[in-house]
């Protein structure tokens, strides 16, 4: 079971035992929360009809009947000519006859000019025309020349609405003229208790169709949500195998393939993890054997020896150098990873630059055979941590240096642009599959295949990539199997004025590498069975 793995169980038990112990604090299920909104929002839409169907039913009726009157009067109104009386009979017959109503125009005397009565028992209409004028009076005392009276017609039974309204004063050429409506407020109490009965069993019906909708809505709704966190389980406990299924929403496709790019990347992660500790256990175990294998030998051998003594400890030496440098890869890296490094930006030359780099690696031409082309552009000033930026250096040449191939022919080329100098590394060694360039920079990650005496740690690519990203810097690589491979990055040219102000310029230090730096005497590459490819620079 791997590190990752038991952090992983333990984390979910953690999460277990608090979830345990905490039982009054469990959140409500999604279904229950589903199926009480819904039932809120059945009971606040039964109570609104109750509202106005049941109990302002008769109010909202009365209010009805009144809106109806004026608005009939107002269109009377509008229609009325004092010269030509018949020209509004024919709407006033029809405005009568669609509502039930009796409508009466009379002169300022209260004589009749104008009736239609479809209501049948109005009290206007009726022979001593007494209340006519009572309701005359009433109109020509308002001050907003208009009534709206509520009448009990006890001879009848009904409530009736008188309604009253100045049509033209007297004047000259005119005598005056009143309108009268009056219509009939039908008695509801029975249709009422009607409907009172009908809303129980409406009520009983609407919940019952509710509950079986909420259920179905409810279980089709949360059944993915389940089935993600049985899976999210499973996750959680290190099985990163887990696929996370899509289902009819948008929502939960969209959390499904994130939980996907999680495990994915989870897995990654792992399988990263362990290929490091893999590897760095067997950069630490190969010189440890090493180095007690070579003190056995000055103890038991070459003690009394001198030449085979200073030998054996050179190798011990060696190896000790190698285990430093080891350490100081992965503290670099995690220092860079973590955020706590900083970047100590200055301006300095960029051929003092690259000369200073080359210069280390005058002793790979002379001993090894190495040829190192140098294309130089113009010398320009560029703006960043020289130190930093050194060890990107020192790593890209490095790994040309260990997968050159036969040709041992090394390119570095200056090309500046109009805002940045872009450096690239070129070797003509065997290239990198195009499946793996882009897990080339991956943090942890080494190739499957790789010598022992190449130099440095197989994590320069990982610290490239962080000092690059520190720094804001364009990056990459491009290859071709059988060809070789080219490194490549930018190095902005100038130093914005304003941060020129709040930077101070601080003493230049001596730049070595912190990855791979050229090592006194660098052993010449063994020839190996499994040859490797590019897809394993990481050093």
């Amino acid at each position: 079971m791997t590190t990752s793995t038991r952090e992983a169980k333990a984390t979910t038990k953690s999460a277990k035992s608090a979830k345990n112990s905490n039982p009054n604090k469990k959140a409500p299920t999604l279904r229950s929360t589903i199926w009480l909104y819904f039932s809120v929002f059945t009971a606040v839409i039964l109570i609104l009809i109750w509202l106005f169907q049941v109990v302002s039913l008769s109010d909202y009726y009365e209010v009805s009947k009144k809106r109806k009157i004026i608005s009939s009067a107002a269109q009377i109104a509008a229609a009325f000519d004092s010269e030509e009386l018949d020209s509004s009979d024919e709407l006033i017959e029809e405005l009568a006859y669609d509502n039930g109503m009796a409508i009466i125009i009379t002169d300022w005397a209260g004589n009749v000019v104008v009736q239609s009565d479809y209501m049948g028992s109005s009290v206007l209409a009726s022979s001593t025309n007494i209340l006519l004028f009572q309701y005359r009076n009433e109109l020509l005392n308002s001050d907003s020349q208009k009534i709206i009276i509520t009448n009990n017609n006890e001879r009848f039974g009904t409530t009736e609405l008188i309604y009253g309204e100045v049509l033209e004063k007297p004047a000259v050429g005119s005598s005056g003229y009143l309108l009268f409506i009056n219509a009939s407020l039908e008695p509801i109490n029975s249709t009422v208790e009607i409907i009172k009965e009908q809303f129980v069993i409406i009520a009983l019906v609407t919940f019952v169709i509710a509950l079986i909708i909420t259920l179905m809505l409810s279980s089709r709704l949360s059944r993915p949500f389940t089935n993600i966190t049985a899976l999210a389980h499973r996750l959680a406990a290190g099985d990163y195998s887990v696929r996370f299924p899509e289902g009819s929403y948008a929502e939960v496709n969209e959390l499904a393939e994130t939980l996907n790019y999680a495990a994915s990347e989870m897995s990654k992660t792992e399988e990263l993890r362990n290929d490091l500790i893999a590897n760095v256990s067997h950069d630490l175990r190969t010189p440890l054997t090493m180095i007690k294998a070579y003190a056995e030998m000055i103890r038991d051998l070459s003690g009394d020896n001198p030449e085979k003594r200073e030998e054996h400890l050179n190798v011990i030496i060696e190896e000790t150098d190698r285990l430093s440098l080891l350490v100081s890869s992965l503290m670099e890296l995690s220092k860079l990873q973590s955020g706590s490094a900083s970047v100590n930006r200055t301006e300095f030359s960029s051929k003092d630059f690259l000369d200073e780099i080359l210069s280390k690696y005058q002793i790979f031409s002379e001993k090894q055979g190495f040829e190192f082309v140098f294309e130089e552009d113009e010398d320009v000033t560029l703006w960043g941590d020289r130190e930093k930026l050194g060890q990107v250096m020192y790593n890209f040449i490095n790994n040309a240096v260990n997968y050159s191939g036969d040709s041992k022919k090394i390119i570095i080329r200056q090309i500046n642009q109009p805002e940045t100098v872009r450096i690239e590394v070129q070797d003509f060694g065997v290239g990198i599959e195009k499946d793996k360039l882009s897990k080339v920079f991956d943090r942890y990650y080494r190739g499957e295949r790789t010598k022992r005496d190449v130099i440095g740690t197989g994590l320069g690519l990982s610290i490239v990539k962080e000092i690059l990203e520190l720094h804001g810097y364009r990056f990459g690589v491009s290859s071709e199997v059988g060809k070789g491979s080219t490194f490549w990055f930018e190095i902005k040219r100038t130093e914005p004025l304003k941060q020129q102000k709040s930077e101070p310029k601080k003493p230049q230090k001596e730049p070595m590498p912190q990855e791979s730096k050229p090592q006194k005497e660098p052993k010449p590459q063994k020839e190996s069975k499994n040859e490797d490819t590019d897809a394993g620079k990481t050093d």
